[in-house]
Formats: structure tokens, sequence, C-alpha cells
């Protein structure tokens, strides 16, 4: 494989990895505590939160794919990469492992994207109209913040599969 196809791999792969792992540190370290504690009593937060979600979802979305694409680039150019399934050496095995934890983000991403979003969405809407359970949307919210610390785990997972991969 030409070294600057796999270099410009590498590049997007980082950059992807920076967006969709990055930001979820981000959001769960900084910004969700820190929004809390300023906006704790206010509709203000219901509005932050949801437009926050909607900004990061199409980007970890979009790195996802880039993540795939570039992934297949990678693994199909390294002397270690023995073929699909194969498993015979550390390094496969560490990229197992790391595939299995990005398919557990991606799982969880999906509930939270798909299921949870959505009825937060609607909570949010229902309690800035004076009409939702306050109870619920916290709920909700405990749930997203869950699922997402476990997003977080997980990116933690891959980046250290990749550590030990890259070291073989």
């Amino acid at each position: 494989m030409s070294p600057l196809i796999l270099a410009i791999s590498y590049f997007f792969h980082l950059l992807a990895t920076v967006v969709w792992i990055g930001g979820l540190v981000i959001l769960v370290v900084l910004v969700w505590p820190e929004a809390r504690r300023v906006l704790e009593r206010d509709t203000t937060l219901l509005t932050l939160l949801t437009r926050l979600r909607r900004r990061f979802v199409p980007l970890s979305n979009f790195s996802l794919v880039v993540l795939v694409i570039t992934g297949l680039v990678q693994m199909s150019g390294d002397p270690n990469y023995d073929g699909l399934l194969q498993f015979n050496n550390d390094w496969s095995r560490a990229i197992l492992f790391k595939h299995i934890a990005v398919a557990g983000m991606v799982i969880g991403g999906v509930v939270l994207q798909y299921v949870v979003t959505p009825a937060l969405e609607r909570a949010t809407l229902l309690l800035e109209r004076g009409k939702g359970d306050p109870a619920e949307w916290e709920r909700l919210r405990r749930r997203e913040i869950r699922l997402t610390w476990l997003n977080v785990a997980l990116g933690v997972a891959v980046l250290a599969f990749t550590a030990w991969a890259t070291a073989l």
C-alpha cells in the first residue's frame, strides 16, 4: 500500500477518533457538570443540553463512518493482518478486542440516539410547556448519562487496545 494513502488514512482516523471519543469526554467531564451547576434550576439547561446533543450526534456519526473506512484501509495494509476472522497473533487479538469495544460504543450510541434522546426531548418539551414530569425527565437524563459514561469507558478501552496493537 502507498505510504501516502496510509498516512492520509491515519490522519483522518485519528481526527475522527478525537472528534468521537474526545467529544464524549469533553461533554461528560466538563460541559454537563458545569452546565448543571450554572443552570440547575433553569429551563435554559434543558435547551442547552438538547442543542449540544443535536450538534454532537451528526459529528459522532460521521466520525464513525470515517473510522470504519480508514480502519479497513489501515488493517489491510498492516503486516500483522492475516485475514478476516484470523486471530493467530497478539495484534489480531488486540484489534478484535478493539472492535468489540467499538461495537459496544455503536450499540450504546444507537440506544441513545433512537431511544433515550427522543424520549428525553419529548420530556424536555413537556417540561418547558409546564406539562411534564420532572421525575421522568430526571430518570431519562440519568439513563443518558449512564450510557454516555459507558461509551466514554469503551472509548478509553478502544484507545488502550489501539495502543496495545500499535506496540506489537
